[in-house]
């Protein structure tokens, strides 16, 4: 039985790039993310150029936007579209096309207590919970609203035995 990518080219990926969101309110985003990372958006600009109503399926769309970057070396793209009939993704995580956000630290209270101190909702009220199978076994875990519906995890790898 072949591979499932047989007969495919190469895959030339590298790295993440990237980790875009799609916002309502660019300054309520940056608004959380800044302090909560600690650092302020390397760029931020009005997305307008012909190519980007093609690329991302909109013609002639113009969307805000702002790069802030993400401990070792990514990017957190967060995206303001500007359009008359913007839907809205439900914030569940058990929606289908939802997606959440998950950062390593080395404290998992510490995250937790500064993420809900700049506005995000616990999903559970004590704080992260440890995990207790699995191959992460022993590490401390939580997720957490922030702006939009978003689901941000905050993750501490178990202790080494």
């Amino acid at each position: 039985m072949g591979s499932l990518a047989e007969g495919l080219p190469a895959l030339t990926a590298t790295r993440l790039h990237h980790v875009g969101m799609t916002v309502a309110s660019l300054d309520e985003a940056l608004a959380f993310w800044e302090p909560f990372l600690g650092n302020k958006a390397r760029w931020r600009t009005l997305l307008d150029r012909p190519y980007l109503g093609r690329h991302v399926g909109y013609p002639g769309v113009q969307i805000e936007a702002a790069f802030v970057d993400l401990p070792d070396g990514g990017i957190l793209e967060l995206l303001e579209y500007r359009l008359d009939d913007r839907g809205r993704q439900p914030g569940a995580t058990a929606t289908p096309g939802n997606v959440h956000i998950c950062l390593a630290v080395t404290d998992a209270m510490s995250a937790w207590r500064r993420a809900v101190a700049l506005g995000a909702k616990a999903v559970v009220s004590e704080g992260p919970v440890e995990v207790d199978g699995g191959p992460n076994r022993g590490a401390r875990a939580a997720y957490l609203r922030i702006h939009d519906g978003i689901t941000l995890e905050i993750f501490q790898r178990a202790p080494a035995t």
